[in-house]
């Protein structure tokens, strides 16, 4: 049995922030002696569709998996548990958000093309992005599901040659996953 340490609002909210800044720091640190690390952007209703699609389809393989493999579930319920129950619904926008932007500004919109070839630039964002979601080797499970979530994204990215579609779908998923967490643990205390 695992003990999830017990975190307030503030600490949560603090800690997605600062985790966002850093992110955005390590991001263009990197775009400074890389400058042509970046994917693209473009606002393209279809991209914005597919991020959509895509998110939910992670969201619905993720929570096939949270019930056909325990150790996901146990690493799941233990990170949803320190990051969710102090938060209260408003939050979960934030938590939509941030990440999203920070996460896939780092992992899709600098680390995958300046990685070369695209295939290896997949594969290192992945990893980096599966190792940034474990709490500990202990969590490897969730650590392994975020680098397949990763690869997903990242696809996607190449694909439509897009970053909006990872940003998009990564605020999708977190935001209905939070939501339906939420929802199922509504009378917890």
């Amino acid at each position: 049995m695992t003990t999830t340490p017990r975190l307030s609002r503030w600490e949560i909210l603090v800690a997605m922030g600062l985790t966002a800044v850093v992110l955005l720091l390590v991001a263009r640190l990197w775009q400074f002696f890389d400058p042509l690390a970046q994917s693209p952007w473009a606002w393209r209703l279809p991209d914005l569709g597919w991020g959509v699609a895509l998110g939910l389809g992670i969201t619905g393989l993720s929570r096939l998996v949270y019930r056909l493999w325990p150790s996901y579930r146990a690493c799941s319920e233990d990170y949803m548990a320190l990051v969710l129950k102090p938060l209260v619904w408003p939050d979960l926008l934030w938590l939509a958000l941030l990440p999203a932007l920070s996460e896939e500004f780092l992992f899709r919109g600098v680390i995958l093309p300046a990685v070369q070839p695209p295939w290896l630039g997949l594969v290192v964002s992945s990893a980096g992005f599966g190792l940034l979601h474990m709490g500990g080797w202990r969590q490897w499970p969730y650590g392994l599901w975020a680098s397949l979530i990763g690869f997903a994204l990242g696809s996607a990215v190449l694909w439509r040659e897009n970053l909006l579609v990872a940003v998009v779908a990564h605020g999708v998923t977190n935001g209905v996953s939070a939501a339906l967490w939420k929802w199922q643990h509504r009378t917890d205390n």
